[in-house]
C-alpha cells in the first residue's frame, strides 16, 4: 500500500535517463567517433526526457482511470502505561505521512488533557475509549486513517470500537508489567504500589489482554523502526480484508451501555499526572 511522492518520480526519472543518455552518448560515439558531438546529444536527451518525463508524470497523476484511493483504516494500540504504544504510534505516523496519506493520531493522555474532567473509574474509562472510538470510526468513513494509542484497558469497550469501524487493526503492545515498571521514568507505578494513585492500571485495576488481536508486539527484543514495520505490513494486508460492522449500527446513542450522551459528559472528578 504504497503512494508515489513527487520525489521518487523525479529520482526514478533521473536514474533511467543518466542509462539512456550514456547509451545515447556511446551509440553516436561509436558511429560518428566525435566526442563533442556525443557528448552533446546526450545532454540535450537527458534534459529534454526528463522534462517530458516529468510533464508525463505530472498530467498522469491527475487522471482518475485505473487509480485506486488507499483503504483507511483504525490503528488501535493498546496495553500498558510504559509499554511503547505511542512510540510505536508515532513512528507509524511519521511513515504514513510520508506516504502522502491523510492521518490523525489520537493519543489517551493528549485526549485527557483537553477533558481533564475525564476520570479513571471503570465507567469513565470506558466512556473515554468509546468517545475516541467514535471520533475514530467517522475519521475513517472520510477517507483518514486513524492512528489511536490509549491503554483501553477493557475487552469490551474495545469490543465496541471495532464494531464502529470498517477496517480495524487492534495492535496489542504486550510489554509484560514488570518491563513497563522498569521503564517508569514518571514514577507512577511507584506511586501506584504506594497507594498515592488509585485506579491504576496493571496494580490496582485490571488490564483485560486482547483476544484476538490482529498483531501482538512485545517491545523487549525489538526497535522502534522494527515494531513499526510489522504495524505497516499488518496494515497493507488489511487492504485485502475486511474487519468492522456495518455504517448502519454507527450512531452516537451507542456509545455508553445507559444510552445517555449526557451521562457520558458528566462522568467523571478532575484527575491529572496519569496516563490513559
Amino acid at each position: 500500500m504504497y503512494s508515489e511522492s513527487h520525489a521518487r518520480s523525479v529520482a526514478k526519472a533521473v536514474t533511467w535517463r543518466v542509462l539512456g543518455t550514456l547509451t545515447t552518448a556511446g551509440l553516436v560515439f561509436i558511429f560518428t567517433r566525435r566526442l563533442a558531438l556525443s557528448l552533446t546529444v546526450g545532454a540535450l536527451e537527458f534534459v529534454s526526457k526528463i522534462g517530458i518525463f516529468w510533464l508525463h508524470e505530472r498530467i498522469w497523476d491527475r487522471i482518475k482511470i485505473g487509480r485506486r484511493k488507499a483503504r483507511p483504516a483504525v490503528l488501535w494500540f493498546t496495553g500498558l502505561s510504559g509499554s511503547g504504544k505511542s512510540t510505536i504510534a508515532e513512528k507509524v505516523l511519521e511513515q504514513l505521512r510520508g506516504r502522502g496519506y491523510e492521518v490523525e493520531h489520537l493519543d489517551g493522555d493528549t485526549i485527557r488533557d483537553v477533558f481533564p474532567q475525564t476520570g479513571f473509574t471503570r465507567a469513565d474509562r470506558d466512556a473515554h475509549v468509546r468517545r475516541v472510538g467514535y471520533v475514530a470510526s467517522r475519521l475513517e468513513h472520510h477517507g483518514v486513517f486513524v492512528v489511536a494509542s490509549l491503554i483501553s484497558p477493557y475487552e469490551e469497550s474495545r469490543r465496541f470500537v471495532r464494531g464502529l469501524c470498517d477496517n480495524f487493526i487492534e495492535i496489542y503492545v504486550a510489554t509484560p508489567l514488570e518491563e513497563c515498571e522498569r521503564r517508569d521514568i514518571k514514577g507512577l507505578y511507584a506511586r501506584a504500589r504506594s497507594g498515592e494513585i488509585t485506579s491504576f492500571t496493571g496494580i490496582d485495576d485490571p488490564y483485560e489482554p486482547p483476544v484476538s488481536p490482529e498483531l501482538t508486539i512485545d517491545t523487549r527484543n525489538l526497535t522502534i523502526e522494527e515494531a513499526a514495520a510489522m504495524v505497516m505490513k499488518r496494515l497493507q494486508e488489511s487492504t485485502r480484508k475486511g474487519h468492522g460492522a456495518p455504517e448502519r449500527h454507527r450512531s452516537a446513542e451507542h456509545l455508553h451501555p445507559a444510552g445517555s450522551v449526557r451521562e457520558l459528559q458528566a462522568v467523571g472528578d478532575v484527575v491529572v499526572d496519569r496516563e490513559g
